[in-house]
């Protein structure tokens, strides 16, 4: 079983981290690659909202990024150091009314592209699991 950390500061050009990253984490833990689009997608999207949404693009605060593998598959949890949102309240982008509007993609891609999906701490925590990768 793996583990991996990245903490990075909230500026947007350091979503250029991710994919190296996540290189790095499926060389080092045997994980199929077969999912490294969905993962690759689902953690960018993350890694934005946090930035942006979370913490606001203030560069004091940081984004963690931490994977365990386990029986179930990878989990990847990204945290921020904003105020939290209830994910309830994100409008469903697919629907007529919200169709043209720029809010809730990234929650949504997250949620077709992930096995499964559940926030924490008040929002600040997503946690995105995806099995069946070794």
């Amino acid at each position: 079983m793996g583990k991996a950390v990245l903490t990075i500061e909230s500026k947007t050009n350091n979503i250029a981290m991710i994919e190296p990253y996540l290189k790095e984490i499926i060389a080092k833990n045997h994980i199929c690659s077969e999912r490294y689009a969905d993962i690759l997608i689902s953690l960018t999207e993350a890694v934005n909202n946090a930035i942006i949404h979370g913490n606001h693009q203030d560069e004091t605060k940081y984004v963690k990024i931490n994977m365990t593998e386990g029986d179930q598959g990878v989990i990847f949890s990204v945290t921020d150091e904003g105020s939290g949102f209830d994910p309830a309240d994100v409008p469903d982008p697919t629907t007529e009314q919200f169709i043209e509007c720029c809010g809730g993609r990234g929650v949504f891609i997250i949620k077709s592209l992930a096995d499964s999906v559940r926030y924490e701490d008040n929002g600040c925590t997503v946690q995105m699991r995806f099995g069946e990768v070794s």
